[in-house]
């Protein structure tokens, strides 16, 4: 009997585990950028999360 099965359905709860812990983090990250009150600590949220998206900010 073939063990292939399990490993799959371990893979896939492990990548769907994995997706979950991102979207957790980018959404931390996203209302920290929009409700914290100091400045600086909005600015490096801002910059994390361009950084989590991989997209480049505006210049």
């Amino acid at each position: 009997m073939s063990n292939l099965p399990a490993l799959v359905n371990d893979a896939a709860v492990m990548a769907a585990l994995g997706g979950l812990a991102y979207t957790a983090a980018v959404f931390v990250v996203a209302a920290t950028s929009v409700l914290s009150g100091n400045a600086d600590r909005r600015r490096d949220a801002r910059a994390t999360l361009t950084i989590l998206l991989r997209r480049r900010g505006s210049r």
